[in-house]
């Protein structure tokens, strides 16, 4: 699945020159975090976002609060520019100019990479220099559930299902897969067997559970607690 698949293509989007309660109000109308920011010529400049509003002086969030010494030590020129942020008008001053984009067919597992190590909420997508489309988080949430409805409509014999989780388990290293019976009736898998380890015990379970087709579980896996010799019946 890629970008292109999931991502919103009608994205509101403000220009540098719009007055910040104009962004608000259309975030808040639109039910929106952020706000990619376009030049005169179509080309994204930044994006304004929740974080870039979060200090400003309105809300008595814009000072912060210095010690003669740090702010010595940050600068006449930095605090002349938090100045800017916490009580310019204009979406051009608080934009945030690095934005992490990717391209259309930019695989979900770069997008969700990039949500991951920039740490937000949105992603640009583009075309070239010109933007096409947004990947938020909830557009994630809703190709996930997509996939999750398509799944439970889903009809396999039990003798399909029995097949494709013990491939599946069988590619698994963490599987034990020589030491776990599977069978499935009516579209109920059961699993019996031993594992040494609980986290080995629910991973075998989730992974019956995803497999297409499967309506149940049944855990009679014996757990066996190398450290004590107990044993734990499912």
């Amino acid at each position: 699945m890629q970008a292109q698949d999931i991502m919103s293509r009608n994205v509101l989007t403000v220009v540098p020159s719009t007055r910040i309660d104009v962004a608000i109000e259309l975030m808040l109308q639109r039910k929106v975090s952020g706000l990619p920011v376009l030049n005169a010529d179509g080309q994204m400049v930044g994006i304004i976002s929740e974080g870039d509003l979060l200090r400003r002086y309105e809300t008595g969030t814009g000072d912060r609060h210095r010690s003669k010494l740090l702010s010595f030590l940050v600068g006449p020129g930095q605090e002349a520019e938090e100045f800017v942020h916490t009580h310019s008008r204009d979406v051009a001053d608080l934009m945030t100019t690095e934005v992490a984009v990717v391209s259309e067919t930019a695989a979900l597992e770069e997008v969700v990479s990039m949500m991951e190590q920039r740490r937000v909420r949105r992603v640009p997508v583009m075309r070239g220099d010109k933007l096409v489309g947004i990947v938020t988080r909830s557009d994630l949430l809703r190709a996930l559930a997509l996939k999750l409805d398509g799944e439970k409509a889903t009809d396999k014999s039990d003798a399909e299902i029995e097949k494709t989780l013990i491939d599946s388990l069988a590619d698994s290293s963490w599987s034990a897969a020589s030491n776990v019976g599977v069978t499935v009736k009516d579209g109920v898998v059961t699993l019996n067997g031993f594992v040494y380890d609980e986290r080995a015990r629910a991973a075998l379970r989730v992974a019956a559970e995803n497999t297409p087709g499967v309506k149940g579980v049944e855990d009679q896996l014996v757990w066996i607690d190398l450290t004590t010799g107990m044993t734990v019946m499912g």
